[in-house]
């Protein structure tokens, strides 16, 4: 993914991840102090990034994925995950340490 597709994709996963999750106490404390540290991440594999939503999903964190709609610039147009935003997050997510900061 380019720079600029992959830094979409985090945003959608931001707004998203707040946007669905706003009745979850987590995300209503962050929205009442809006402050904290917002970090990209590149995951090795899809297959990583669908375990670190379903980790973090059954840990009660609130998650959100990213499915590309056909896009025919990217993936050969069919739908694929392509992000995923997760927090705000109590504490450690150890299902994140396979992951590297996005460069």
């Amino acid at each position: 993914m380019s720079p600029g597709k992959a830094a979409a994709q985090a945003g959608h996963a931001y707004v998203g991840c707040l946007h669905s999750n706003l009745s979850h106490p987590l995300v209503a404390e962050y929205l009442s102090v809006p402050i904290g540290t917002k970090v990209c991440l590149q995951a090795p594999t899809l297959r990583e990034l669908i375990r670190a939503w379903s980790c973090a999903v059954q840990a009660g964190i609130p998650a959100f994925l990213v499915t590309d709609e056909g896009c025919l610039n990217f993936f050969e147009g069919r739908p694929i995950a392509t992000a995923l935003g997760i927090g705000p997050i109590p504490g450690s997510a150890p299902f994140l340490r396979k992951f590297r900061l996005l460069s």
